[in-house]
């Protein structure tokens, strides 16, 4: 007989009186701390706990007793559902305030090193519409919202296909999306046609857990250059079906420069190893910053906030202090962004990246700009930094290092602390990973300057730049 589950209580008048970690908010009960989402600080709720552990629990609001001064209005009709922009309903001013402590705490209780004074965060000029790339899922398991359970209609003959995002920590369910406000509307434009013709054509949707279906995936990326990407991917081969809604796409949004698809038969949604095929136009978009175009092809990482990744780019360009002498080495280089944006102001600029397909693009667009003083290396960035590396190509005067979420790992660090250049700048979205990173540079060397940058509005998430300069 199975276990009776415990109930946990309602506990009443409980007052928000944080900001923590995943965009959630923390109230502290009898010096117990409950997370709890979609509440600012100053809401006094009652609150539901839904599991407890020793020291913490986690809980939902079941009703407001009043509402913070603190709090604003969610502008999007799928707040609360989707798991995205979870910070809406806070002003943007005090976004950025908890930003910016948030990187502040890091960097203090995880490195435990010397700081400067850190810089005021850079807020993005765009808060809504701000992205350049988004991805939708198909499915036939539609998430249903409390209206529609409540509303009596019958399952049987509600339609129970979406188009839209996966609902956190439920990997088979999707929420339809009538409207996101991160990319420009021509991306929800795109989105409700599709559906709305493989709702006319009774096309099937992905089911993920029995692995069929003919739509799977669809990604959309726009560009400053006003060029457009379509990446329609297909689960089951149906040639005649794909190519009526590929002609279809192409008929009703002619301003889409580079339409193409993808038939993925695996049983992830990567691209990364997939053909990609060329329905109409390029297979590519261009991207521009500051007189640089830059190449984006389906698998290509970019800054999914372009105009930010500009203001980003500037600081760790200035951090990185060139004046046209310095051998620069760009660690976790991707398509060659950085390494192309500094070339102007060094006498050589090295980029290290794991991926090879990425570096391959970060060569074509140094050619597309005619960038001469750029050289890529594809493999480990501890293999290849070696002391006959150097020999070869010249001691590091600055390393500029732009990891993903997980930080470098200790045979990077390592690396870097042999490699002993004068100025490394470091590029995080993760600031606690960075701060681990820097608690272990510590051996060589010191905090200089500090300036996060806030790349995504309405999430928890933050990028910061810190200047390290040898003892």
């Amino acid at each position: 007989m199975a276990r009776k589950k415990k109930e946990l209580p309602l506990i009443e008048n409980v007052e928000i009186v944080d900001v923590a970690a995943e965009g959630k908010a923390i109230a502290k009960v009898n010096d117990m701390v409950v997370f709890i989402p979609y509440v600012v600080p100053g809401d006094v709720v009652d609150l539901q706990l839904t599991r407890k552990k020793n020291n913490y629990a986690e809980g939902k609001p079941v009703r407001f007793i009043s509402y913070s001064p603190n709090r604003t209005e969610a502008f999007c009709e799928h707040f609360g559902i989707c798991g995205g922009c979870k910070w809406q309903i806070l002003p943007y001013a005090e976004q950025l305030k908890y930003k910016q402590k948030q990187v502040m705490d890091n960097l203090v209780r995880i490195g435990k090193v010397d700081l400067p004074d850190i810089q005021p965060i850079l807020g993005s000029e765009k808060t809504q519409f701000y992205r350049n790339k988004l991805e939708y899922t198909f499915s036939n398991k539609k998430w249903l919202t409390l209206e529609q359970i409540q509303s009596g209609v019958s399952f049987d003959s509600m339609n129970m296909n979406a188009v839209g995002f996966h609902i956190p920590g439920m990997f088979d369910k999707v929420l339809d999306i009538n409207k996101c406000w991160l990319q420009d509307d021509i991306s929800n434009r795109i989105r409700n046609f599709v559906r709305q013709y493989c709702y006319d054509k009774d096309y099937t949707f992905f089911d993920l857990r029995n692995r069929g279906g003919l739509m799977r995936n669809m990604i959309v990326r726009t560009s400053t250059t006003g060029e457009l990407m379509l990446i329609a991917v297909f689960y089951d081969d149906e040639k005649e079906q794909r190519e009526d809604l590929l002609a279809a796409i192409a008929d009703e949004f002619p301003q889409i420069t580079s339409l193409l698809y993808i038939i993925n038969q695996k049983a992830n949604d990567t691209i990364t190893d997939q053909e990609v095929l060329v329905w109409k136009g390029n297979d590519f978009i261009y991207e521009e910053m500051e007189g640089l175009k830059f190449k984006i092809g389906p698998k290509s990482f970019y800054q999914t906030n372009s105009e930010q990744a500009y203001n980003l780019y500037k600081i760790a360009r200035d951090f990185a202090g060139l004046t046209g002498n310095e051998h620069v080495y760009d660690l976790y280089t991707g398509t060659g962004t950085i390494a192309n944006f500094v070339a102007g102001k060094a006498k050589k600029v090295i980029g290290i990246e794991y991926v090879e397909d990425a570096i391959l693009d970060a060569r074509v667009n140094s050619q597309i700009n005619g960038i001469g003083n750029t050289l890529f290396f594809a493999g480990d960035m501890k293999d290849i930094l070696t002391q006959d590396f150097i020999n070869e190509h010249g001691r590091p005067d600055v390393i500029i290092t732009d990891p993903p979420r997980a930080g470098m790992h200790d045979d990077v660090i390592k690396t870097i602390l042999f490699a002993e250049p004068d100025r490394i700048v470091y590029v995080s979205c993760n600031p606690a990973t960075q701060a681990r990173d820097l608690s272990l540079l510590d051996e060589k060397y010191k905090v200089e300057k500090v300036q996060p940058v806030d790349m995504f509005p309405h999430t928890h998430h933050v990028e910061n730049v810190v200047l390290l300069v040898k003892k």
